[in-house]
Order: structure tokens, then C-alpha cells, then sequence
């Protein structure tokens, strides 16, 4: 029988020494494996474990509930978010309203770098959006993660280096492997019709697209906020609020830029 993956975390209630010596020995006589450990946020620890059988997980649980030393806070089949709290010792914040946006800060450029590579490894179609001021780390960080996925991007339109919109894709440049990149604001501001059919094109095909600014591209579009399936916020820190004016004064003027139109 194939061993499964479980993901354990716990809140210490009283860190005496030895306390994960105990924890690791438990583990141990009931022929449990520790795959990965580190702890997570403010006095948790979380593992991943693999076991044979569920039986093994369950008596797991009866026995930690006994312990007055911890708590058990998850107990489940490893989701994304536990694999990368594990990773990098720290969780990836929500949004609590909404459930589908993920929030980042410039200090936390690693962890989102390996949550957009994990998105991008899946298979089928995404669209995701991503917000952010100026100069934030967006578009690096998109690139890192699909290095790091192993995926192709191509700028549909961008300020990374030059300012480019492009107007026509070569046939080698259509392939649902690829990553399409982008800017709602560019877009909006200085992209012709021939520009829109291409973006229209690219968003029917099967591949994974990322918009920046997407609260710009729903306006000058048929597309709605529903239609993302992952919407990122990454800011310089967690009280910086995004506003689209500075954005948009920004795509207004061309210089320190080239405008490319392939």
C-alpha cells in the first residue's frame, strides 16, 4: 500500500525541553514519518508526515489530544498553503471576505514566489490577478515563479524594462504551456484595437494568464472580478493601501521608455 501524505500542526501551550524529542518519538513507534518540520508563525509547529493508513493518523490524534503541553490546530491531507507554511514558516494570509484573494508583503517576496510557481505547475487554464503600487516587486515576482515552474512568459504588455504592447503573437508563441503576461493599465491606456483582439485571442486560449491591475483590465473589458480564479495583493508593508491614480499618471507619459508595437 502507498504511504500518504498528512499535515500536523500544533500550538505549544507549555515549550518544556524535550517536548519535540517526545513528539518525534510518538511518531516514531507508531511508524509514522516525518517528512518535513518547522515551525509556523507564533508558537506552532507544523510537520508533514507519511503514513500507511489512516488508522495510524486517527489513534495520532487520540493521543495528542491527551497532551496538555500542545494543541492540535490541523490534522488533514496537506493543502498548498500548509506545504508552503512548512516551507517557509509562515502562512499565507487571506482575505476573509474574500476567499479567493491571497495577501503578501514585499518581506514575503520568497513564499509568494513559490505559491505563483506552484499555480503555474498546475495543469489547465488560470487567470490570475495580481495588485500592487508601483515598483512593487510584481512583475519580477511573476517571472521568478515561472522560472522556478518551468514555464515560457511572454509580455502582452508591460513596463518591466520597456514600456510594450504587443499587437501580434508568432506561431511558435501560441502554446497553452505558456504564460501570458499582462498590464491592465498599459492596456487601457496605450493599447490599440489590434491589441485587444490579441488580448481576447490569448484570454480564450487554455494556458494561464496573469493580469496585472486587474481591477483596470475588468473596465476597459467584458471580463469580470469573478472570472479570476487567484487575485494576489502584494504591498511594500501591510498598511499600505492600493490606489490606481499613481498607476495610472505613470502609464500617461512615456519617458524613460521605448513604446514597442510588434
Amino acid at each position: 500500500m502507498e504511504k500518504k501524505e498528512w499535515y500536523l500542526e500544533y500550538e505549544i501551550q507549555y515549550n518544556r525541553p524535550g517536548l519535540l524529542g517526545d513528539i518525534s518519538s510518538l511518531l516514531g513507534m507508531m511508524a509514522i514519518n516525518i517528512v518535513t518540520i518547522n515551525g509556523v508563525e507564533d508558537s506552532h509547529r507544523g510537520m508533514l508526515l507519511l503514513c500507511q493508513d489512516e488508522d495510524q493518523i486517527v489513534r495520532l490524534r487520540s493521543i495528542l489530544n491527551t497532551m496538555d503541553t500542545i494543541k492540535i490546530t490541523k490534522l488533514r491531507k496537506p493543502k498548498l498553503r500548509d506545504r508552503l507554511a512548512v516551507r517557509h514558516g509562515r502562512y499565507i494570509h487571506r482575505d476573509i471576505d474574500d476567499k479567493k484573494t491571497f495577501r503578501f508583503n514585499r518581506e514575503d517576496l520568497g513564499l509568494l514566489v513559490d505559491f505563483m510557481a506552484e499555480l503555474f505547475m498546475k495543469k489547465g487554464h488560470k487567470l490570475i490577478g495580481i495588485r500592487g503600487m508601483p515598483r512593487v516587486g510584481k512583475t519580477e515576482s511573476v517571472v521568478a515563479s515561472s522560472v522556478c515552474a518551468n514555464k515560457r512568459w511572454l509580455f502582452v504588455s508591460s513596463t518591466l524594462l520597456k514600456q510594450t504592447v504587443r499587437n501580434q503573437l508568432i506561431d511558435e508563441e501560441y502554446n497553452e504551456d505558456n504564460l501570458y503576461i499582462i498590464d491592465g493599465v498599459v492596456s487601457a491606456k496605450r493599447a490599440s484595437e489590434q491589441h485587444w483582439q490579441l488580448v481576447r485571442e490569448i484570454m480564450r486560449l487554455p494556458a494561464t494568464k496573469v493580469i496585472e491591475h486587474p481591477d483596470i483590465f475588468v473596465q476597459e473589458t467584458e471580463y469580470k472580478m469573478s472570472d479570476f480564479d487567484y487575485i494576489i495583493e502584494l504591498r511594500n508593508n501591510e498598511d499600505e493601501e492600493i490606489t490606481y491614480e499613481p498607476v495610472e499618471k505613470e502609464a500617461k507619459t512615456t519617458d524613460g521608455f521605448s513604446m514597442f508595437d510588434f
